[in-house]
């Protein structure tokens, strides 16, 4: 029993030297006033961002807004909190910390930064349109709210431009889907992926693409007058386009005949230009 004590303390100080060698950062109040608790939670906070310490920083700052919930830096301190979770990427924390924020301080000042921060987290998160929906709707649905409840704001200006390119990510998956519906002949399935981009994203850059799959199959399955509807509003939007080119040519047969004779032509005439100027150097 006795070599059983001396063989417990002795495991106990190499147990105490062991966890003396690691640095712990203890979290100390050192002021009695409340307000002076705040300040000194928030301004240790800062520092630690400052330092690249942002869990502990948000720490600090969650410490700082839960000593006194009713003053005016409460709300100010929830957002450091958000930001240093974001800065350092950690955006399940940060989009946790502002959702609390919007639903504890739904009349904050900062109410629009609120909405901006938490809109980016999750446009960030964005990496595959084919896998991340949620992420690319979460996004979506946030800049829409603050675009409506703040549109004079620097923050809506940014909003607006990250929902054109939001609209662009879901645009291209449609013509994604609708290309492989095509693909498969799975023609109605196809026809309703290329109008969503008609109907919801016609101001993106695959408006075009989904005007010309549309002329493209609706005349495979022999449909020719609604086939030209689509071909005319092509034409009527997009008349020197690429698209427009390739749904004319679906029409007249022989106009890439036409096409490829004139592009020899011309390049025959070329040659014989170069070759007469030739003669005169």
């Amino acid at each position: 029993m006795h070599l059983k004590n001396i063989f417990l303390t002795i495991l106990l100080f190499f147990l105490i030297i062991s966890c003396s060698k690691e640095e712990v950062k203890i979290s100390i109040i050192q002021e009695d006033d409340l307000n002076l608790q705040v300040i000194e939670a928030y301004e240790e906070g800062l520092e630690s961002l400052k330092e690249g310490d942002v869990l502990y920083a948000a720490k600090k700052f969650n410490e700082a807004e839960m000593l006194f919930p009713q003053s005016e830096s409460a709300p100010k301190s929830a957002l450091m909190a958000a930001y240093a979770y974001y800065i350092q990427d950690y955006y399940g924390d940060s989009i946790a910390e502002l959702i609390r924020f919007l639903k504890v301080y739904p009349k904050d000042k900062n109410l629009d930064y609120a909405y901006y921060l938490l809109g980016i987290c999750y446009f960030e998160q964005i990496v595959d349109e084919k896998k991340d929906m949620q992420s690319i709707i979460q996004s979506k649905e946030t800049f829409k709210t603050l675009v409506k409840k703040f549109p004079n704001t620097e923050y809506a200006i940014d909003a607006k431009f990250k929902l054109d390119l939001i609209d662009d990510i879901l645009a291209s998956k449609e013509i994604y889907i609708g290309r492989y519906y095509l693909d498969k002949k799975k023609w109605i399935a196809a026809i309703n992926r290329f109008r969503n981009v008609i109907d919801d994203y016609e101001t993106t850059v695959y408006t075009e693409e989904a005007l010309y799959r549309l002329v493209e199959v609706h005349y495979i399955i022999g449909l020719k007058e609604e086939s030209k509807k689509y071909a005319q509003l092509l034409g009527y939007n997009y008349n020197s386009s690429a698209w427009y080119e390739k749904s004319y040519a679906l029409f007249d047969k022989k106009y890439e005949e036409r096409k490829k004779f004139l592009k020899n032509k011309e390049k025959k005439s070329n040659i014989v230009i170069r070759k007469f100027k030739s003669l005169f150097e």
